[in-house]
């Protein structure tokens, strides 16, 4: 009973907890600057990752490690989450920045053929050209359409794909639980510094900025962080790796049912033919590939995931 309730309920609620983020992030911009929210989020997420990996006794990066971590935290982390959010901001709708960060897997495939030397595929090129066009069929049924929006999704993209792809060029053995509290520490300071750099502490609803900050701490940082690696510990890399196709979607459905933005016709044809360049960008064509590359995506995810 156990293993059926972990196989039906675990992968959907994952998802949930994953498309959530995108909605708690638009409720905390919504209630106070970006950078004040990705200062607080960031804050209280360090402590609770660092006591984590204290805890279950992760090894800490040192010396050289620990500079590459930093380096990596701070592009997938900081630039990642302050382009998405002041994106949010700009009134970027959930749906298009959750597609645009989807395409993540499609553009480290492609960093990774220039910076590790890996093999880029006609299907993965076909899968990103795809996605783009999704990318762009979503942006183009948004009611305000914003080019500075969207060239911090673009920001926040590359952000999050350079620092992955840095994170696999010279940290490949870190453990994910340790490296994850170190990114997000690094980016602590930062994020503070630009929120004084921006003088606007305003918060205009202190009820929604503090359930925003509780749902993104507990349940998109510890509680997605915590079930990743329970499922990645339980089924192949494959199987987990999948659920990422749906989370565009989810992300639409929520926003429309919970703050009550638009899921247009043009929308939800953005959103399927961008999952379709993410599934055709994500397939490789030998067997031994197509286990490596979700396994590279997933210690990824299970390393950003506690960041959402």
């Amino acid at each position: 009973m156990q293993n059926r309730l972990m196989d039906t309920a675990a992968p959907a609620a994952f998802v949930v907890m994953w498309s959530s983020a995108f909605i708690a992030g638009i409720i905390g911009v919504g209630a106070a600057p970006p950078f004040l929210v990705l200062f607080v989020r960031f804050g209280a997420a360090a402590v609770a990752l660092a006591l984590y990996a204290r805890f279950v006794g992760a090894r800490w990066p040192r010396g050289r490690q620990l500079g590459h971590a930093i380096v990596a935290g701070l592009l997938m982390q900081l630039i990642q989450f302050g382009a998405f959010y002041t994106a949010m901001a700009d009134h970027v709708s959930a749906a298009v920045i959750s597609l645009v960060q989807g395409l993540n897997p499609v553009v480290i495939a492609l960093f990774a053929g220039r910076v590790l030397g890996e093999t880029v595929t006609a299907r993965q090129w076909l899968g990103f050209g795809i996605g783009g066009v999704g990318v762009a069929l979503a942006v183009a049924d948004q009611s305000a359409f914003s080019l500075a929006g969207l060239l911090l999704c673009v920001g926040g993209l590359l952000g999050l794909s350079l620092g992955t792809v840095y994170q696999k060029r010279f940290t490949p053995t870190i453990d994910s639980r340790s490296s994850t509290a170190v990114h997000v520490l690094a980016s602590v300071p930062v994020a503070g510094l630009i929120a004084v750099l921006h003088n606007d502490f305003h918060i205009s609803d202190p009820g929604r900025f503090a359930g925003a900050m509780v749902w993104m701490v507990l349940i998109n940082s510890m509680g997605a962080f915590l079930l990743l690696n329970a499922m990645l510990r339980r089924w192949d890399t494959t199987r987990v790796g999948k659920l990422f196709f749906a989370t565009p979607a989810v992300t639409a459905v929520m926003a429309w049912l919970l703050i009550g933005q638009p899921l247009r016709p043009l929308t939800i044809a953005g959103l399927a033919v961008g999952v379709l360049g993410m599934v055709l960008a994500s397939r490789r064509a030998g067997r031994k590939d197509s286990h490596a590359a979700p396994a590279s995506e997933n210690r990824y995810a299970a390393e950003s995931v506690a960041s959402r």
